[in-house]
């Protein structure tokens, strides 16, 4: 890429970036909102408009890091108020990631006991030498398939 030569083209490349993490965070705060509310196969269906944004926001910053120097001498209130958008960015990726862990952590929860359950059905119902019912042998489990795609 050429590089910024004029206060113009600086102001361009940097309402450029704005646009993309202004776009992308709203993307992200939607799937925040539908992996909270449950709607996970809903969430999906945004993965292509954020991989297009998330390329074009990248595009966007390496050029910003390649002029950096002159944009903050050219632009530096543009520069101030790009900080700023990122910084929110950040703190909407942020929460984003804490939903995605609790759904996580949520999900592997069900699955484990789930498992457990199918393994204790599978294993006879006998008692030890102690008088206690015995534990399930992880031989008479049967596998758990799951399926990743949504």
């Amino acid at each position: 890429m050429n590089p910024i030569t004029t206060a113009a083209e600086a102001e361009r490349t940097i309402d450029d970036l704005t646009a993309f993490l202004e776009q992308l965070a709203a993307l992200v705060e939607q799937e925040t909102g539908l992996i909270h509310a449950g709607r996970i196969r809903t969430a999906t269906t945004l993965e292509p408009a954020k991989a297009q944004l998330a390329g074009q926001m990248y595009a966007a910053s390496e050029r910003i890091k390649r002029n950096a120097k002159f944009l903050l001498h050219a632009v530096p209130s543009r520069c101030a108020t790009l900080v700023r958008v990122q910084e929110a960015f950040r703190a909407v990726l942020q929460r984003n990631m804490m939903v995605l862990a609790t759904a996580h952590a949520v999900s592997e929860g069900i699955m484990r006991r789930l498992s457990g359950d199918l393994a204790r059905k599978a294993s006879p119902q006998v008692y030890g030498a102690s008088g206690r019912p015995t534990v399930p042998h992880p031989r008479h489990g049967k596998p758990l398939a799951i399926s990743r795609t949504l």
